[in-house]
């Protein structure tokens, strides 16, 4: 008798995705606000290659890593990041500080850092607050 053959893993894994309209959830199950499900780097590149099938998921991860890539060289070197519509990236310095330990109160020296910054677009902004 011979073995039944066994799906490949690409196969396997096409069982996996679901087109966007059809899953059960967007995100996994990680919320914040009003309740909203949030999308991590995998769940966009997915939902990238569902809806351009001229490309494949490799080519659109490489797309994806690529820009944000981008976005973080910029940034790092103190520039900005502007996407039109949607918004603005860009650095803000924090002075040193004095902070405490919650567990024993003690004061503890928190050094200064530089912290990402976003300041949302108009568009983006109207969207959210569409009625």
């Amino acid at each position: 008798m011979a073995k039944p053959a066994t799906p490949t893993f690409r196969a396997q894994a096409a069982n996996l995705v679901q087109p966007l309209e059809t899953a059960p959830h967007l995100g996994h199950g990680r919320t914040k606000g009003l309740g909203a499900a949030s999308m991590i780097k995998s769940e966009l590149i997915a939902r990238l290659a569902s809806e351009n099938p001229h490309l494949t998921q490799r080519d659109v991860e490489r797309v994806v890593t690529v820009i944000l890539d981008c976005m973080t060289d910029a940034l790092e070197k103190g520039g900005r990041v502007e996407l039109r519509g949607f918004g603005a990236f860009s650095v803000r310095a924090r002075p040193a500080r004095a902070g405490r330990n919650p567990r024993t109160g003690d004061t503890v020296s928190v050094k200064a850092k530089r912290v990402p910054f976003f300041k949302s677009g108009k568009e983006l902004r109207e969207r959210l607050n569409a009625d």
